[in-house]
């Protein structure tokens, strides 16, 4: 059933009892019928690439012009590719501009009376689209055109389209001043932009406010298509387009799966219009495989205390993600984000969940939102973890934490958990440029599992590939590219560091090259059992502009990443780009402006499309005005009140958002703000702290800003010795207290009888125990420079090097042997209680 919601008339309005006791969260406006009419998602499928046109309708109910803001996503990995504006006939092809001269056009335009439209980046999944300038019953469309790949995994592609924006933690200090956009948040120190990316939220029993459809369109292109199937909504076939019922809300994502055959590869060149270069791409779907790996289950500690802030909470963000981007769905898993607490993704059960896509997803978005913030309780979310994994049979059990590792309790944390490792594998991944890689060692050497260092963005790739070996349990490894008769430009291919051949997971590369569009590409690597892999593809020319805009996107994804960790130098490539292909990125926009004056003076009221729910979120509590706190109603979407969105909870003193909403950006002002996607913010349920020294402890609890909840200058005291915001323990090198001899002879014992134990393994497991045993004798050993341990560091030297298989293994069982052996200082008490 839809319900259209329609404009009252004059009489209707007056019969209309007005209450002004009906407390928060009243529908109640002048007209009741919000600007966003309609919106229409239209795709079609080829093979492994998604063709988009979003179309949003927005209609003018009222007596006055309007300006009507719409805040929605669209899929991350998708380009932008193109937009247009129609109203009353006319058709406006918009141009991609650097975004604050597109703001400046657009404000200008408005304000000369004359129709326009533009859409921004502001997360890689979230965008704003305006239109001003809508005339009274007058109707403007605005269409957005986007192409994008297809995930493959476990033999089926994944289209997801989302289709709205859920409400994200914002904290910080409100800013003084008029908001930055026209959400319902205030901008904050931490988040410059929350009202950029705050749309309103409808109540609930608020009828559906637009009429929503999606239609989708497969053609294989080649590949062998299986089952289609959607996971959240009922779908029908209408002459050979995949609809979704009328009248359902835009609450929740659509997801559809089309399964295609194993096996298969492609290679396609696609000439520019003009010159000699061009764009490739590569595709080389896995084969079947005879025996699946073993499922698993997986924990991942993520560590988001305020120590982790920073370029730091960046990689291991990314870091974190890219874990849950390893699992099947035949795996399980939890997500666990700590500082002085333990959090969960919302909607994810308490135990482990199945890796599902919408599972995943969910646990992606809760690490995109992790900031740091309070101090590093580590003992707590480790027991926790192995405790989930404690029950797990005939499964794998694998335990991945990500930290710096600032803690001073190292000792007591590793008595505790060491009875509770049992059969666990323990992955660290230590983030800092002082990390504690001692502890982060001992832990590993514990856990059997792999230690990772990454003290820079550029380390980051590589550490997540070894664990991504670890976890997912690779075909191939050690891939490379190799050309004849072909000659891609280097520095241009995407991704940089060419990952393993995981089971139903395409390998996918793609860059730049010059010349002609002929030759071929060769991807050599080892598989399980030592054999040599090889594979070569002949390069096929074809006009496929596709392939160029999701190079380009993709491109634009690393540039932006590096630019979020430090390399503001990158920020004119990166707009440059942006406007060669053709693609929209956070440093430009697409502006729609028609010449014509419609509107002598320009005066619009200004309208924010209120968005629902996200399905299966319990909706907020209705807030209650604290003292000091006003309902501010004339900042609502309409005037008179809310329009079925949950109320804005103002504070007194700063100056509500005025007109002009957002002013012309300057270019040094902007940058600011377009970083702070990489920030990331919490949970909603999360304290907030703010660096600086703590208040006072007479400080009256009134002394926090007006309509928030009280902040603290730092993080509480936390039990076990954990740290809070301020520096490591040492200005450079690694910190935490070096790992005394008896405590490495200990380690070393137990990592000797590990390999005699695995003796008579095959050939690649017994080379992945000396990959993973290099990694976490080189983390042990970084703080320690006695001679005592020259035989360890000898031996790390020899398993990074190019001996053979069996004089690796061989010198590793003799030396750990010795060492481990060798009569350990005389000490009065356990290593873990001195």
């Amino acid at each position: 059933m839809i319900i259209y919601v329609n404009p009252m008339g004059p009489g209707e309005l007056e019969r209309v009892r007005q209450v002004p006791e009906s407390g928060l969260g009243s529908m109640r406006t002048e007209r009741g019928n919000l600007p966003l009419d309609r919106l229409d998602v239209s795709a079609a499928i080829s093979g492994l690439v998604a063709r988009t046109e979003v179309t949003a309708e927005f209609v003018n109910t009222h007596d006055t012009a309007l300006e009507a803001t719409y805040v929605f996503p669209l899929p991350d990995r998708a380009a932008v590719t193109g937009m247009t504006m129609t109203a009353d006939g006319r058709t406006v092809t918009a141009e991609l501009q650097e975004r604050a001269a597109a703001r400046e056009q657009y404000d200008t335009a408005i304000a000369a009376g004359r129709r326009a439209s533009i859409a921004e980046e502001e997360r890689p999944d979230v965008f704003t689209m305006r239109a001003g300038n809508i005339l009274p019953g007058e109707r403007i469309v605005v269409r957005l055109r986007l192409v994008g790949p297809l995930p493959f995994e476990d033999g089926a592609a994944t289209f997801r389209f989302p289709l709205v924006v859920a409400p994200r933690y914002l904290p910080g200090a409100a800013l003084p001043g008029p908001y930055a956009g026209d959400g319902q948040a205030p901008d904050t120190d931490a988040v410059p932009d929350a009202s950029r990316i705050s749309p309103p939220v409808l109540l609930p029993g608020f009828p559906n406010p637009l009429r929503l459809s999606l239609g989708v369109t497969v053609d294989p292109a080649g590949l062998e298509l299986g089952e289609v199937r959607s996971s959240l909504h009922a779908v029908t076939d209408q002459d050979g387009t995949l609809r979704i019922a009328p009248g359902e809300r835009a609450d929740r994502d659509f997801v559809l799966r089309l399964a295609y055959a194993p096996g298969g590869q492609t290679a396609v060149a696609v000439p520019d219009d003009e010159g000699d270069e061009g764009t490739w791409q590569l595709v080389v779907l896995p084969p079947a495989e005879a025996a699946p790996p073993r499922p698993k289950d997986v924990v991942l500690l993520l560590d988001r205390s305020g120590s982790m802030g920073g370029w730091k909470m960046v990689a291991a963000r990314r870091a974190a993600a890219r874990v849950i981007d390893t699992l099947t769905t035949a795996d399980r898993f939890a997500v666990l984000t700590f500082d002085h607490q333990v959090e969960r993704p919302p909607g994810l059960e308490a135990g482990l969940s199945e890796a599902t896509d919408r599972n995943r997803y969910r646990a992606v978005e809760h690490l995109a939102r992790a900031d740091a913030r309070g101090g590093t309780e580590l003992l707590s979310p480790l027991t926790a973890g192995l405790g989930l994994l404690s029950d797990s049979t005939g499964r794998d059990r694998v335990l991945v934490l990500v930290t710096d590792g600032q803690v001073g309790n190292e000792d007591q944390i590793v008595h505790e958990v060491t009875p509770l490792i049992g059969g666990t594998r323990l992955h660290t991944i230590g983030i800092d440029r002082a990390v504690n890689a001692g502890f982060l060692g001992r832990l590993a050497a514990l856990g059997a599992g792999r230690a990772e260092l990454v003290e820079s963005e550029d380390r980051l790739d590589e550490a997540m590939e070894h664990i991504h070996r670890r976890i997912g349990a690779p075909l191939v490894t050690g891939l490379s590219l190799g050309a004849e008769g072909f000659s891609p430009v280097n520095g241009t291919r995407t991704p940089q560091r060419i990952p393993g051949l995981y089971p139903g997971v395409p390998l996918v590369l793609s860059g730049r090259y010059v010349g002609a569009a002929a030759g071929s590409l060769t991807v050599t690597g080892r598989t399980r059992d030592e054999q040599e892999f090889r594979i070569t593809v002949a390069v096929r020319e074809r006009a496929e502009p596709a392939v160029t805009k999701q190079w380009a996107r993709a491109r634009l994804r690393d540039m932006e990443d590096a630019y979020t960790a430090g390399d503001s130098a990158l920020e004119p490539r990166i707009v440059q780009t942006s406007l060669r292909f053709g693609v929209l990125c956070r440093f430009t926009a697409y502006v729609a402006v028609d010449e014509r004056v419609v509107n002598e003076g320009g005066q619009v009221r200004k309208v924010t499309q209120p968005v629902e729910m996200p399905s299966g979120w319990e909706p907020p509590p209705v807030p209650v005005a604290a003292a000091g706190m006003i309902l501010s109603a004339a900042q609502s979407p309409f005037p008179g009140g809310p329009v079925g969105a949950a109320p804005r909870i103002m504070p007194p003193t700063p100056p509500p958002p005025g007109a002009p909403r957002f002013a012309p950006a300057r270019a040094e002002n902007t940058r600011h703000t377009k970083s702070v996607h990489a920030t990331g913010t919490a949970d909603a349920a999360a304290p907030e702290f703010l660096a600086g020294p703590a208040p006072a402890p007479s400080a009256p609890a009134s002394s926090a800003p007006a309509g928030r909840p009280p902040v603290v200058g730092g993080p509480p005291p936390v039990a076990g010795g954990g740290r809070g915001f301020g520096r490591s323990r040492r200005a450079t090198g690694i910190a935490g207290g070096e790992t005394s001899l008896a405590e490495v002879r200990e380690l070393v014992a137990v990592e000797a009888a590990r390999l005699h134990d695995a003796a008579d393994r095959p050939g690649h497991e017994r080379r992945d125990l000396l990959d993973d045993l290099a990694s976490r004798l080189a983390v042990l050993l970084t703080p320690l420079t006695d001679k005592a341990f020259t035989p360890l560091h000898d031996l790390v030297t020899l398993l990074t090097g190019d001996a053979s298989l069996d004089e690796k293994w061989s010198t590793a069982v003799r030396v750990l042997s010795e060492f481990g052996s060798a009569p350990p200082k005389p000490a009065t008490k356990p290593f873990w209680k001195r």
